[in-house]
Order: structure tokens, then sequence, then C-alpha cells
């Protein structure tokens, strides 16, 4: 195994065996590589690497502290992975979306606060009657994100967060090209509220189905023919048939 992965396990360890609470600051460089036989420059490859996944904090003239270690501040590493998605995968992001978000609703149903619900309706009413595209999936966004929170798992909410980015492109492609599909957007998550306002975690829960698998369908319908042009191209003509003798 590489030095800087060696490095990388051993802080690991000292921060799951509770050596290294959250917040706590890592002794000094010199000591530590010590401590864990390490020499100074792969502790220190280790502990760059473990502030790009969020684990740790390098604070200038302070030292090196243990993050809150919070689903939201770990997970925002995947979001950055995510961000390089190709466009042929978004059906995939699309899939995994219709199974965590009408979960996310449905316990948003159950434990969302009166206020928090309250603020969720006003973020509906805040479209104009004909919104743009941009507008109206913009509010989208927020919609789901506040309904994420509002599951009372942060959890499910980073997860749902980093999967929204891949999908918003396949959103505003949709409100361009779909007859309808603004208007069919406002109703659905008019009925999403209600349900949630309502405390009907299994009517959420479904009004968020149909929501996600509207928008996978149609994708999938649109890139149905380029799918089957580019299969046809590639295959041969099929050749004339011979002229009879004569």
């Amino acid at each position: 195994m590489p030095v800087t992965d060696v490095a990388i396990d051993k802080i690991k360890d000292m921060i799951i065996s509770g050596e290294l609470a959250p917040g706590d600051r890592l002794p000094k460089e010199a000591e530590l590589a010590q401590r864990l036989g390490l020499s100074r420059s792969s502790l220190r490859e280790a502990v760059k690497a473990l502030c790009l996944i969020r684990v740790l904090d390098v604070r200038q003239g302070d030292g090196t502290y243990v993050t809150s270690l919070e689903p939201n501040l770990l997970l925002d590493a995947m979001t950055f992975v995510v961000d390089f998605h190709r466009d042929d995968t978004v059906l995939d992001f699309l899939a995994v979306r219709r199974i965590l978000e009408p979960a996310a609703t449905a316990l948003a149903a159950l434990h969302m606060g009166e206020e928090d619900i309250a603020e969720l309706g006003a973020l509906l009413d805040e479209l104009a009657d004909s919104p743009t595209v941009e507008a109206l999936v913009a509010n989208d966004l927020q919609f789901h994100r506040k309904i994420a929170d509002g599951s009372g798992n942060p959890v499910l909410c980073s997860l749902l967060d980093s999967l929204s980015g891949p999908t918003a492109r396949a959103r505003i492609w949709r409100g361009l090209t779909q007859e309808g599909a603004v208007a069919r957007t406002r109703e659905q998550h008019s009925a999403i509220y209600e349900a949630i306002a309502a405390r009907e975690p299994e009517l959420a829960r479904s009004w968020a189905t149909v929501h996600i698998a509207g928008v996978e369908q149609w994708l999938r319908s649109t890139l149905a023919p380029s799918d089957t042009a580019e299969n046809n191209a590639a295959e041969p003509e099929p050749e004339e048939p011979a002229a009879a003798a004569s």
C-alpha cells in the first residue's frame, strides 16, 4: 500500500476510534508523525487528501482540525464528483432520484414543521402566472431541497442535493421542448405540497413518484429516437439483389 494511503488510514483510525473527535485539533506535525511512525512528508500528503474530502481543515497559523463530520459536509465531495457526469448518464441519476425523493417526501409529510410547510406553500406562490423556464427550474430546485430538508434525515437530504445538479439541465430541456411541461410541473408541485400539508405520507410519496417519473419517461422517450437513428446508421445498407441472368 502506498505510504500516503497508510497515513490516511492511520488518521482515519484515530477518528473512528474516538481518539480524535469532531472539532479536535491534531497534534503538531512532528509529534503526530513520530507517534504514527510516518515521515512528515507522507503525513502532510495525507492531511491534504483528507482536507479535500472535508474530513480535516487546515487553519493557517492555527493548526489542523477535524471538521464537524456532518453528512452535508462529507457528502459535498460526492457533489464535486457527480459534476463530472456525462449526458448519457442523466437517466441513471433520475432513476436514483425516483427511488430516494418519494421517500424523502413521505418523511416530510410526517416530520416537516408547520412553519416550514407554510414556507413551502409560499415558495409556490412566488412563481408568476407564466414563469420563464429558468425561473420555474430555480423554484423547482428550491422546492425539492426544502422537502428533502424537511424529511429530517440529513444524509438523505445531502444525497438528493448532490443529485439535483445533473438533472437540472434535463428539467430545463423538458420545459423548453415539451408542450404543457410548465403547467404540469406547477400542478404536481401543488399536489405534493397539499399532501404534505395534509400529513398524508403515502399520497405525498405517490405524487413525488409521478413527478420524477414524468421527467424520466419524457427524457427516455426523447433520447430513444436518436439512439435508434445511431443504431441504424451503424448498420450496413442491405445489398441490392443481383440482376437476373438473361
